[in-house]
Formats: C-alpha cells, structure tokens, sequence
C-alpha cells in the first residue's frame, strides 16, 4: 500500500504488500541487472569477471533505500539512482567492472522487467491461496450436496435448489480464477528493448540477449511492449476478475449471514465482536471482501485510463500504472485471504435452510407443479390454474387439491411429489458432480514457492 495505515492488516494483505515494498522492488531490478551482466558475459560482450563481480554486488543487495527513494523525486526513475549506487559499489570492487553495469539497456527494461519477477510472485501467492479457499469449499460441497434450500432470485425466495449446488457454483468460479492465475503466471514477458526499443546498442546481439535473460529471469522473450500496454491490461483485468469472483462469494455469504436469514456462519473463532453490542458477532470476513470489491474497479480504471503510452516512453501514464497495480495486487490477495479464512470452518443451519425452505406454505413449488400440469394443459393453462390455486391462499397444497384441472391431471401421489422439493433440483446433482470432478483434477497447490 502506498501509506502505513491502521487499516492495512484488515484490507490488505502484508504478505503481498511485501513482494510490492521498496526492498522487493529493488531486489527484483537487481535480479534483472544480474541476468543482464550475465547474459552479456555469455555472448562475450564484456568481460567474464565484470559480470561475477556485478551479480556479486546485485546479490549482496546493499543499496541505501531511503537515498533511492530520495533520488527518485528528482530523476523519477529509482533505475536512475539504483544504477548510480550499484556502479559505485561495483567500482569499489572492481573498476574496470564498473564500466559494464547497466550496459545498453534503459531505464524501463529494469522496471517491467522487474514487475513481471514481482507479478509472479504474487501471482503465485494468491493461486496458493485459492487453491487453499478452494480446497475448503470443496468440503463444503460434498457436505451439503444433499441439503435443500431456496433459491433466491431478484431477492426473493423462488424454487427449490441445493444448498451444495449454492457452495459448488462458488467453487467452480474459484477454480476458474486460479487456472487462469497460473496461467497468467506462466506467460509473463520480459522487456528488454534498450532506450528506444529497438536494442540498437547491441547491434546484431539483441535478440539473442533477449532470449538468455529471459530464460535466467524465467520470464517469455518477446519483442520490446514499451508503450504497448496489453501486458499490463490483460494482468490487471485478471486480477480485477478474480476479485470480483471473489467478491461475489463475500457478498453472498454476508447476505446468509443476515439475522433475517442466518444460513450460514464464516469461519475465524474470537471475530467480529461490537463494540456498543454484546450480543452481535459481525461478519467481519466478508465485509473486507465486499469492501476489497468495491475498490478493485477504481484501480482496474487507472490501469486502463493510462492507455495514452505516448509514442516510444510515455510520460505520465506509466507513471500512474505503477501504483495502481501495486495496489491492485494488495487488494485481491486481502480479498482472498478473507474468503480462505471465512471457509476454514464456515458453519451452515440447516434447520434455517430448511425453516426458509417450508416458509412459503409450498409456493416455492409452484414452477414444479406448473411443469407437472402442463404436458396435458399446456404451459399457459397450467400456469392459470397454478395461480388461481395461489389466489385462494392458504395451504398450498389444499388450494391445488380443489382445482378440477389439477385433479383431472395429477393423482394425490403425483400431486404431492411435484410438491416435493428433493424432486425439484433438476441437473443440480449432475453439475455438484462435474465441479467436484473439475476440482480433483485441478493442481491446486497451496504452499507458494
């Protein structure tokens, strides 16, 4: 995060915050320094020594982090100073090695390059996260794959459903955001293009250069995206996504969580106490989701309002990327630390699903009873008929009962089976079963390299 806040530890995540901090950031230059110098050696372009004695010093990361943060209001580039400090070191070692450090490259080659090492460490963070978020659904799933509830649609009580069927559609999401997480992680390019773009300052050696740091940094070679920004866009639009899934999952388990509804309790003992109110356990988890999703578009809109890379540097709208993205990271991590921790445990009332099920007198089935009458009266009769026997109010059921159309069509058994909420899930089980096969399938590794 930009500023040390009280807030931090709630609606961010300090484990990504660090992968993003002044240290990491200049660590991960260093690393693409390093690659650089090596990479340089390996074609013969400087001196064997000179690159061991620059990857020394890129190792032994003694750089004065206040003077880089200092420097960097004046030059607005911390590659600036950060190379003025590692030449003085190199020198101090070896001064005819200090001549090859940052050889032929620019400014903006160390700082995406060095945002794509940070990417994919916090890429990696919260896929692991997800993995472990996914892995407690999971159990969720096959725990109450049998248990019925009500739909609710529009925010009202409509038809019957399942309550695994409710958990599985969250998990399929999650599955869906770490594969495309790892993937993302997988493909992240180097830059590496010089000051221009164009790596003129290694004549023919560019592309071959480009290739063997790549392969050091574990990043894709490709061509120079200067001001080409896709990279950038696709990365954020995949983080804003994920959070957004995420953020949907918050949103419903606050809506269980209600004291009108009660459905569900998040995990995490000891939370979510009020201050003014003994009585209260607030559902503190999926707040910090909601909230960490109504921050995410705004910084998804300054990745994407810096579309203006003007010409071959821009001025201004790289600039505004760097924290955004940061942030962006911060944010979706928090997010799905939350969700993890809300599912470790998370309790689900039966009896509630079960009371809200039954609250309606048998009006949720009425679809169910709708479809039973109409191969015979047609979906428009049997739809009048429905509603003239919701009409009556009353039992339900009685109400059907007294409709010659119904007993013309349904004997007693027929009638009280489409009354019959477990025979009203349709396909539902079906899908439990392909998400719970998708995710036995899915490389959900949980610890982070």
């Amino acid at each position: 995060m930009a500023f040390d806040s009280l807030a931090d530890e709630y609606l961010g995540s300090t484990r990504m915050a660090a992968l993003f901090d002044a240290r990491a950031t200049i660590a991960a230059m260093l690393e693409f320094e390093a690659a650089l110098a090596a990479a340089l050696a390996e074609l013969g372009l400087i001196p064997p020594q000179a690159a061991a004695v620059i990857a020394s010093c890129c190792a032994a990361n003694a750089l004065d982090i206040d003077g880089l943060k200092q420097a960097l209001v004046h030059s607005g580039s911390a590659v600036v100073p950060l190379v003025e400090q590692l030449t003085a070191q190199v020198g101090a070692r070896d001064a005819d090695a200090a001549r090859y450090v940052h050889w032929g490259s620019s400014t903006q080659d160390v700082t995406d390059s060095a945002l794509m090492v940070q990417a994919r460490a916090g890429l990696t963070l919260i896929a692991a996260t997800l993995a472990a978020a996914s892995t407690h659904l999971r159990a969720v799933v096959v725990s109450e794959r049998h248990t019925p509830m009500v739909a609710r649609t529009l925010a009202q009580h409509a038809g019957p459903s399942l309550f695994g069927y409710k958990a599985a559609l969250w998990l399929d999401a999650l599955l869906d955001a770490h594969a495309a997480l790892v993937a993302q992680s997988r493909h992240l390019p180097l830059q590496f293009g010089g000051a221009t773009g164009t790596l003129a300052a290694y004549g023919m050696h560019g592309r071959a250069l480009a290739e063997i740091i790549a392969h050091r940094l574990a990043l894709r070679p490709t061509r120079p995206w200067h001001t080409e920004r896709s990279v950038i866009r696709r990365l954020a639009a995949e983080l804003a996504n994920t959070g957004q899934s995420v953020g949907k999952i918050g949103h419903d388990l606050l809506l269980l969580q209600q004291s009108e509804v009660e459905e569900v309790r998040e995990g995490g003992a000891g939370r979510g106490g009020s201050s003014a109110l003994p009585h209260k356990r607030n559902p503190v988890t999926a707040i910090a989701i909601v909230a960490g999703a109504g921050r995410v578009p705004g910084q998804l809109a300054t990745v994407f309002g810096a579309y203006a890379h003007d010409h071959e540097r821009a001025a201004g709208a790289w600039h505004a990327e760097w924290q955004a993205l940061r942030e962006l990271f911060v944010t979706v991590a928090s997010m799905c630390e939350h969700l993890r921790a809300a599912l470790d445990g998370l309790q689900v009332d039966r009896a509630a699903l079960a009371r809200h099920l039954a609250q309606s007198g048998g009006r949720s089935m009425a679809e169910a009873v709708t479809m039973a009458l109409a191969p015979q009266l047609g979906r428009s009769a049997a739809q009048s008929v429905v509603k003239r026997a919701l009409a009556r109010g009353g039992d339900f059921a009685q109400a059907l009962a007294a409709e010659p159309e119904v007993n013309a069509v349904l004997s007693a058994a027929e009638l009280a089976r489409a009354l019959d909420p477990a025979h009203f899930v349709g396909a539902a089980p079906a899908f439990i079963d392909d998400i719970l096969a998708r995710c036995a399938r899915a490389d959900l590794a949980e610890d982070p390299p």
